[in-house]
């Protein structure tokens, strides 16, 4: 679940690079310098988890980022040692309130990070990382969480559910939305290599930036989920609540069917309005810690997911608690449900449109065919999820950024010694 942390601490402003322990695991050389650029930290989750895994991938590197609110608890615990280092606009006051509204200035304030002093960066990247300068011989590997999705074929969705239309200040939204597109193309070709974190965000680098990119999925923590075959007789959504997530769509749908019972997992923007919604079929938890929400999970019926995320870490934990999905047919979910009726053990029940009338259809086809979706088989579909691939990936794409710039095979072969070693974990 892309859980929202209630809490914001400060950080002191360093801006000296430290020197990398050893990197010897990694196929880097001895003492090599890395920065890892990362859009902002307002809370941890899904992003934030890629990051805390490149972080331990790569100790001793520095992170450099927009905004960070990440609790010191957290620090602790994820990011033990990090070296945070955030724009000037972090120390606005109560920028926490209001820092999505400063997109217009984050192209700007990215390229003002100078990681020139580093032998490799690392940008992990849903808007804006991607565009931080490097030097023309300095290996650059960025994995990309989505192109800017508010910028491009989402803008319209975006603007719709914020109510913005062609007044003054609609039109003036638009224009800095199309500057912005501008920018983002411009730097999409800085990186050596891209990564996408699924088949859809694949697709969208293409169409977009006219690049290929590898897949390498997001790292899900398989072996800290409980596996649970016996379930009981609630169905779960789990998400940070936001208008995208379109958890208004699954509550109607319940809403519907008041003989079946639906747990909201999360908080958000939109947790007034989305309890207005609601029936008496339908429990709020809120925000809950991380053991009892992977409980929640992993003894609910299915998960119902009628958002379009890039990849969707919540759909491949539930997954994982052996917990069936069922969940919009577009973005992340494709790479990860195996839909009933085609070859192989199905893990979940794909619906095509985003609307109620969608989700009561696949909701009662769950209800009368759902026997064929097995836990054990949901559990090894997510095992094409685990760390230890996603580590794998980043070394071999960190491999071939160095053979890319230095052109040498020693490079090269260490970081495939890399990779077969922790490919045997």
């Amino acid at each position: 679940m892309q859980q929202a942390v209630r809490t914001a601490a400060s950080l002191k402003r360093d801006v000296r690079p430290a020197p990398v322990a050893a990197q010897v695991r990694t196929g880097l050389p001895r003492a090599m310098r890395v920065a890892i650029v990362h859009d902002w930290c307002p809370d941890f989750r899904g992003g934030e988890r890629v990051l805390a895994r490149l972080c331990r991938l790569f100790p001793g590197a520095d992170v450099y980022t927009l905004f960070d609110f990440l609790p010191q608890s957290i620090k602790d615990e994820h990011f033990p040692g990090v070296r945070f280092t955030t724009s000037v606009a972090n120390r606005l006051p109560g920028v926490r309130r209001y820092y999505r509204a400063l997109f217009p200035a984050c192209p700007f304030l990215i390229e003002q990070f100078d990681v020139t002093r580093y032998d490799f960066v690392i940008s992990s990247s849903a808007a804006f990382a991607r565009g931080v300068l490097t030097r023309p011989d300095q290996p650059h590997l960025s994995y990309v969480h989505s192109p800017v999705r508010y910028a491009w074929d989402e803008q319209f969705s975006y603007l719709e559910q914020g109510g913005v239309g062609f007044g003054p200040r609609g039109l003036l939204v638009r224009w800095m939305l199309h500057r912005l597109r501008m920018w983002d193309a411009r730097t999409a070709h800085g990186p050596d290599l891209m990564l996408a974190n699924s088949s859809y965000v694949r697709a969208r680098i293409g169409k977009i930036y006219g690049r290929d990119a590898d897949i390498v999925f997001p790292p899900v923590a398989v072996g800290e989920m409980p596996f649970r075959a016996a379930k009981d007789g609630y169905y779960v959504t789990a998400s940070f609540l936001a208008p995208y997530k379109r958890t208004d769509l699954v509550i109607k749908a319940f809403r519907a069917m008041p003989h079946l019972q639906l747990v909201v997992v999360g908080d958000g923007q939109q947790s007034s309005r989305l309890k207005e919604l609601a029936a008496p079929n339908i429990t709020f938890t809120g925000y809950l810690e991380r053991e009892d929400y992977v409980n929640t999970i992993a003894g609910a019926r299915a998960m119902v997911f009628a958002g379009c995320e890039d990849f969707g870490i919540a759909l491949a934990e539930a997954q994982a608690c052996g917990t069936p999905l069922i969940a919009f047919g577009r973005g992340g979910a494709t790479d990860i449900v195996r839909p009933l009726g085609r070859i192989g053990d199905p893990t979940g029940i794909l619906f095509s449109e985003q609307t109620e009338a969608a989700i009561i259809a696949a909701v009662t086809a769950f209800e009368r065919t759902g026997e064929a979706i097995r836990p054990e088989a949901c559990r090894r579909n997510a095992e094409r999820f685990s760390e230890e691939r996603f580590d794998a990936g980043i070394l071999e794409a960190v491999r071939r950024v160095q053979a890319i710039c230095t052109g040498s095979p020693a490079a090269e072969g260490a970081g495939a010694d890399a990779v077969a070693a922790i490919s045997s974990r």
